[in-house]
């Protein structure tokens, strides 16, 4: 009888969960390794999971866990800094049982999937941080942590984030990061007493700074906002507190006409001065036994609405290709074919994002009388469908062998993926 194939995933976050539970699901036998202890506390910030990050977690029958967790926000509404409507923009479609696009915090996305994983025998260890990985003449790849303990394997997959330690092992000279100009701030304020549409987030084009807020189902309000500056350096966030936080916050909103200096000033902090990068073109995802996924591939600004989506995409995609194709150096190519171009493509999006939210005076004009015409003709359901009507089969045998009659082209110009279908 075979040996079962181990794979040795660095990274517990939503990218490793989901391949783990992918991986599990097409009988090879995944280990975490998460550098953090476990933690029941809702530290950070929340996150969008649109339509086509739901149908990767339904591909391993985990979408319910998010929905447990989370609230619906189904479009993305725009406004002006003097409360001018500009436009509504989807924020993903609809899932054959009625699901929409969820928001909720990243730490208990990051929980449910590791919780699940453990509950099917997944074997999860925490406070394990990549130090090396070397390849053995036997094949095995051989992950070293640094607590100095080790663990082997026949395939190693980094899921280890933005600030990727298998990224640097793959490739010493992989791209680092893009600061894109902004810094992220998140918080939640009770009893919001806001008469705005629910189900919906609100994001408005400030003078000065960027604000997005959603009502929850208890009518508080979940917000953030962006905030063009040079990025924070550590001596400058340890010598600032959340209160000279909230104070700055509420000072860079104060002539604007929306709700957020109200929400900021009756809200509490959770996120605090985290500066916003992203990963446009990593030249090199594998080498030998060793990948990369989600962020640790390629990371889009938050302003894509899209990082734990498509990072929880890859675990599935990856998972198809290692059952599918005869060989680990065939699959890594195969799942880079089917993966970069999409991929690549959603975070140029969130790179241009960013760059619009606060232009000056006469790009404010010109963003007030173009972004609704813009968004009408190029943000409308049908032509977001590429990214939001993605759906990996992962139950079709050697579907990443399957010919050019069986494309389905949400991937885009180039990106086409032959292990997906269109709902």
């Amino acid at each position: 009888m075979a040996r079962q194939q181990r794979a040795l995933i660095i990274g517990g976050g939503p990218a490793g969960s989901t391949a783990a539970l992918a991986l599990q699901h097409v009988g090879l036998e995944p280990v975490v390794f998460e550098a953090y202890p476990r933690s029941s506390v809702d530290v950070g910030s929340y996150l969008g999971v649109a339509t086509n990050g739901l149908a990767a977690l339904r591909a391993v029958d985990a979408h319910h866990l998010v929905r447990a967790v989370g609230f619906p926000t189904r479009r993305n509404v725009l406004w002006n800094h003097n409360r001018r409507h500009l436009a509504t923009v989807p924020f993903g479609g609809t899932l054959p049982d009625g699901t929409t696009s969820l928001t909720l915090k990243r730490a208990r996305l990051s929980r449910a999937l590791e919780d699940e994983a453990i509950r099917r025998g997944v074997r999860v260890e925490f406070g394990k941080r990549l130090d090396s990985a070397i390849e053995a003449s036997d094949g095995r790849v051989i992950a070293r942590f640094t607590d100095g303990t080790q663990a082997d394997g026949d395939v190693l997959i980094g899921a280890d984030g933005i600030h990727s330690v298998t990224r640097r092992l793959i490739d010493p000279s992989a791209p680092k990061p893009r600061y894109v100009g902004l810094t992220n701030f998140g918080g939640y304020t009770p009893d919001a007493r806001l008469s705005f549409e629910p189900h919906a987030w609100h994001m408005i084009f400030g003078r000065r700074a960027f604000f997005g807020f959603t009502l929850d189902l208890g009518g508080g309000a979940v917000w953030f906002a962006n905030v063009p500056r040079p990025q924070i350096s550590a001596a400058e966030r340890a010598a600032t507190t959340h209160d000279d936080w909230q104070r700055q916050l509420t000072a860079v909103f104060a002539d604007d006409r929306g709700p957020a200096v109200d929400l900021i000033h009756r809200g509490r902090l959770e996120l605090a001065g985290d500066s916003t990068f992203d990963l446009p073109h990593v030249p090199r995802w594998h080498r030998g036994r060793m990948i990369i996924v989600g962020d640790a591939a390629h990371a889009p600004s938050p302003t894509s609405g899209q990082g734990a989506s498509i990072a929880m995409e890859d675990g599935v995609v990856l998972a198809q290709c290692l059952r599918d194709l005869p060989s680990i150096p065939e699959a890594f190519v195969a799942y880079e074919r089917l993966r970069r171009a999409r991929v690549e493509r959603i975070v140029a999006v969130g790179a241009r994002g960013s760059s619009a939210k606060v232009p000056g005076p006469v790009g404010r004009l010109f963003r007030d009388l173009m972004v609704p015409i813009f968004l009408r003709l190029f943000a409308n359901e049908q032509a977001m469908r590429w990214i939001f009507d993605y759906e990996v089969d992962l139950e079709t045998p050697e579907a990443v062998n399957r010919g050019p009659e069986a494309l389905s082209a949400v991937a885009g110009p180039g990106g086409t993926s032959v292990s997906v279908t269109k709902r």
